[in-house]
C-alpha cells in the first residue's frame, strides 16, 4: 500500500465538495491532481498549489487513487468509461473511489466492470457539506473489497472524520446513503412546511426557530436549513435538484422492492414543484418559498 507521503491522487470534480476534498488531500501531504469540466476550477486549484489535468484520463495517468466527486451515476460512468475516461490510463491495482449518490445496483455494475480490468472500486458516498470537506471531516459510507480499502486508506484518512466500513462489495455504501437521503429530503420538506405555516399564522419566525431548536420537534435539517429562510438567502449550498434526483432514486428502489414510501414520495413532489417553479438550482430550503408562493405567505426573500 502506498503511504500517505507518496500516494498520488486524482480528484475529478472540483465543485464545492470536490474542491474541499482535494484541499484536504493536499494538506495531508498527498500529491493531488485536480480535474473538472470548468477550466477556471482547475486553474484555481493549481494556483493553490495542486496539479491540474484537462481530462479524467490525464488525471488518472499517474494516480494510485482516483476520487470521483460528481453528481450522479451517469457522470461517474462517463468519468470512468467515456471518452478520455479514467479507466483508459488508470494503473493496474489502483483504486477508484466513487463519491456520487446513486442506485446501489448501478454501483455494483460499475464496480464489476472496473474490477474486471484489474483495478479496485470503492463505493464511498459522502455526507457533511462543503465546510467539512475542506476540513477533512466528512462522513464516508464505504463498501468494497479489503484490497480497495487498503489502497484507498491514505485518501480516506485525509478526507474523513468518520469512516464507516459497511461491507465487502460495492452497493452497500450506496444503499446506506440512500436511507440517509430519504430522511434528509423528508426533513427539509417538513422543515419548510413548518416554517411557512408558522409565517402564515403570523408568528415571529425567528422566535419559532429559537423555540423549535430547543424542543422535541427539532431536526438537524431544521436547524441547518431554516436560517437560510430567515435570512432570505437561497444561494445554493445544496440545490433543490439534488433531492429531485435522490428522492427519485428512492422511489425507483422502493418500486422494485415493492416497498411503500409514501412520506418520501410526498417530499419528492414538493421538490419537483419547487424545481418546476424555476428554483431547481437554488438552495433546497427554497421549498419554503414554494409553500409561501402557493399560499400567499410572506417570507424573507420572497419574490
Amino acid at each position: 500500500m502506498s503511504s500517505s507521503a507518496t500516494s498520488q491522487v486524482a480528484v475529478i470534480g472540483l465543485g464545492s465538495m470536490g474542491y474541499g476534498m482535494a484541499t484536504s488531500l493536499k494538506r495531508a501531504g498527498l500529491v493531488v491532481t485536480g480535474c473538472d469540466v470548468s477550466a477556471d476550477a482547475v486553474a484555481r486549484f493549481v494556483a493553490d498549489g495542486g496539479k491540474g489535468a484537462k481530462t479524467p484520463a490525464g488525471a488518472a495517468k499517474d494516480a494510485d487513487i482516483v476520487v470521483s466527486v460528481v453528481v450522479n451515476a451517469a457522470q461517474t460512468e462517463a468519468i470512468l468509461f467515456g471518452k478520455d475516461g479514467a479507466a483508459e490510463t488508470l494503473a493496474k491495482d489502483a483504486v477508484f473511489i466513487s463519491s456520487a449518490t446513486m442506485d446501489p445496483d448501478i454501483a455494483r455494475r460499475l464496480a464489476k466492470q472496473l474490477e474486471a480490468t484489474g483495478r479496485h472500486y470503492l463505493d464511498a458516498p459522502i455526507s457533511g457539506g462543503a465546510q467539512r470537506a475542506t476540513e477533512g471531516e466528512l462522513t464516508i459510507l464505504a463498501s468494497g473489497s479489503a484490497a480497495a480499502f487498503a489502497k484507498a486508506r491514505p485518501a480516506l484518512d485525509a478526507m474523513a472524520a468518520k469512516l464507516y466500513e459497511l461491507g465487502d462489495a460495492a452497493g452497500q455504501g450506496a444503499a446506506f446513503k440512500m436511507i440517509n437521503q430519504l430522511l434528509a429530503g423528508v426533513h427539509i420538506a417538513a422543515a419548510s412546511e413548518a416554517i411557512a405555516f408558522a409565517a402564515k399564522q403570523g408568528l415571529d419566525i425567528r422566535k419559532v426557530y429559537e423555540v423549535i431548536t430547543a424542543s422535541a420537534g427539532n431536526s438537524w435539517m431544521f436547524e441547518n436549513r431554516i436560517p437560510h429562510v430567515l435570512d432570505g438567502d437561497y444561494a445554493p449550498r445544496s440545490a433543490v435538484e439534488i433531492f429531485v434526483k435522490d428522492l427519485g432514486i428512492i422511489q425507483d428502489m422502493a418500486r422494485n422492492a415493492r416497498f411503500p414510501v409514501p412520506v418520501s414520495a410526498a417530499a419528492l413532489q414538493m421538490f419537483l414543484m419547487t424545481s418546476a417553479a424555476g428554483m431547481g438550482r437554488d438552495d433546497d430550503a427554497s421549498v419554503a418559498l414554494m409553500y409561501a408562493q402557493v399560499t400567499g405567505t410572506k417570507l424573507p426573500g420572497a419574490k
